[in-house]
């Protein structure tokens, strides 16, 4: 399996002096396995010489594109990608569901002809479009299994299982947790680590012979950036150490960010690589470095187990959202509403236990904090009672004592105020995707 990189930067492309070592084309992977299957992770700027790179060849050219998101850095690059302007040439492009339009329309946005000469339609090549929730895919000989991580819109990680590897590929992502490990526990640990998220996060890059994650930002640099969509580098070397990733290759590098600051970066993750794991190797993504991917001798088992992709379902899901605070209620209302869920709310834990049972909700929005009874009391209620439905926890305490609480008493997911809409959105479809792939 072979593995090259032909964007490695995030947000914007930086071309000049100071990103010639590391590159300044926004994101793009491909990845070739033994049989030939081409997958292309991405669709920034880098694609551009991919394309021209695969002119080369005297034959047609097939590939699946797996976008991790659609936002404009990663699929920028797509109105001028070569290939799709050449007759005989096949693409499966497949995106994150949720995006409130289809993908093809997405990207017939971005070639609408007042921003560009040529549009979708009138492409030869045949493209097929695909949008994917959480689950396990086959494209060809290929197992791909998918994730959603948490950004600010929905946005999906990549495990490519072929040829007895795993390459795995996770960009854009932030922490889910206020911090990475639990109050007192013991560093290292899957146990240790505070958000579910988090856990999830780690158990889907397992045994990785290639991980390649998004660690845009030092770690100093990071509670300024919370929010965006992106993860430290500290974040994404701890997760992996942990979880026994072979090889890891950070990327998408920030646009502020030079080729010294950058070796800088490399040098520091490096040195926690070796106090966590000394056997994993970690290095940062430079434009047109190719990867050579092996597996390592073993003989434990390197699968994971998820089933196959739930289909979505055509009606509205319904979310109760339960909380005190009226605008509160209101923006988080109008934020799915948006997105085309059935709205249902509360002003307290009374009330909320009441609609429940009135309005059986897909998933329930709870505050932690509420008078006559709090969003803890409810979900105990609830759990006791033997619901299981997806509840989100929505509140200003993000510390590691109300998290840990939370989980504890069976929370899905836990989200620390303030948040973005889209965010918001994004967090609740990831919960309602994972409950319906454990029912399945």
């Amino acid at each position: 399996m072979r593995v090259r990189f032909w964007g490695t930067r995030g947000s914007i492309a930086t071309p000049g002096p100071t990103t010639l070592k590391y590159g300044g084309n926004t994101s793009c992977v491909e990845l070739i396995t033994n049989a030939g299957e081409r997958f292309i992770f991405d669709c920034g700027t880098g694609i551009r010489l991919l394309g021209l790179d695969l002119l080369k060849q005297q034959r047609p050219v097939r590939a699946t594109i797996l976008l991790g998101h659609t936002h404009w850095d990663h699929i920028q690059g797509f109105p001028f990608f070569t290939p799709a302007f050449m007759p005989g040439n096949q693409f499966t492009i497949c995106a994150p569901q949720g995006m409130g339009r289809s993908l093809s329309e997405v990207l017939k946005g971005q070639m609408e002809f007042t921003y560009f000469p040529v549009e979708l339609d009138q492409l030869p090549a045949r493209i097929e479009f695909r949008d994917l929730g959480e689950g396990s895919f086959e494209f060809g000989s290929t197992r791909v299994v998918t994730q959603y991580i948490n950004h600010p819109a929905p946005a999906l990680a990549y495990r490519v299982e072929a040829d007895g590897m795993i390459v795995v590929y996770m960009c854009d992502h932030e922490p889910y947790g206020e911090s990475l490990w639990r109050e007192g526990a013991a560093p290292g640990r899957l146990d240790s680590v505070l958000h579910d998220g988090d856990r999830r996060h780690a158990a889907f890059m397992r045994h990785a012979d290639l991980l390649i994650h998004d660690a845009q930002y030092a770690p100093e640099e990071y509670p300024a950036k919370k929010n965006w969509g992106h993860s430290p580098f500290d974040y994404a070397v701890e997760l992996a150490a942990m979880a026994d990733v072979y090889r890891l290759v950070l990327t998408h590098h920030d646009p502020t960010h030079t080729d010294d600051f950058l070796d800088e970066m490399q040098h520091r993750a490096r040195n926690l690589a070796r106090r966590r794991n000394f056997m994993m190797q970690v290095m940062l993504a430079c434009e047109g470095m190719e990867i050579g991917v092996a597996t390592p001798p073993s003989d434990r088992n390197r699968t994971i187990d998820i089933g196959p992709a739930v289909p979505v379902s055509i009606t509205k899901p319904r979310v109760l959202i339960v909380d005190d605070d009226p605008n509160l209620r209101l923006l988080a209302g109008a934020a799915l509403k948006h997105d085309d869920f059935e709205i249902h709310e509360a002003g307290d834990g009374e009330e909320g236990l009441d609609q429940f049972q009135k309005t059986a909700p897909d998933i329930i929005i709870l505050d932690l904090n509420m008078p006559k009874m709090d969003g803890i009391e409810m979900l105990k209620r609830l759990r006791a009672a033997g619901a299981q439905v997806p509840v989100l926890m929505l509140t200003a305490q993000g510390d590691a004592a109300h998290t840990q609480v939370a989980f504890d008493t069976g929370a899905t997911d836990y989200l620390a105020k303030p948040f973005t809409p889209p965010q918001l959105s994004a967090r609740v479809r990831a919960c309602l995707s994972r409950t319906a792939t454990a029912k399945a």
